[in-house]
């Protein structure tokens, strides 16, 4: 059975933040500084199937990575997309979709953080799907600079 994502590094990326029903993770690409995903806690496929409470920690918490991004790194929009399209690549058809949002801050400008440039190409489009790995070091201030930064629980 194939898993969307798993709980694992090279998946999701490093734990920034845990709340009761989501975890906030720093995506493996950083194409645009400070992109992350965001993962519901346990098990669930579809949207309808979220609880009220899941719902309302959500908007919670989109307001606090918003403000926390914006007091970090200061992008000038945000991108927040729902897909859950990897799962089904798996040609077995055992198919295990997990509800995640990715959050892509963009950037209309080049923005330098610890002396590395981080260029939004498409911005005012959809994000670009390459990648940008950067060295671990590097994940940790990000993470470290987002933590000092969170207003959240």
């Amino acid at each position: 059975m194939r898993y969307e994502f798993k709980e694992d590094k090279e998946v999701y990326g490093d734990l920034i933040f845990e709340s009761k029903f989501w975890k906030l993770f720093l995506a493996p690409s950083q194409k645009c500084l400070g992109t992350s995903v965001l993962v519901l806690k346990r098990e669930a496929v579809n949207l309808r199937e979220l609880t009220s409470q899941e719902w309302d920690e959500f908007g919670l918490i989109v307001k606090d990575i918003e403000v926390t991004m914006n007091k970090s790194f200061n992008p000038d929009l945000y991108n927040w997309a729902c897909f859950k399209n990897a799962a089904y690549r798996d040609e077995s058809g055992e198919v295990k979709a997990q509800i995640h949002w990715h959050i892509h801050p963009r950037y209309r400008d080049p923005v330098i953080f610890e002396g590395v440039e981080f260029i939004d190409p498409n911005f005012g489009y959809p994000p670009s799907l390459g990648e940008k790995t950067i060295p671990d070091e590097l994940r940790e201030k990000i993470i470290g600079h987002v933590r000092v930064n969170f207003d959240g629980r």
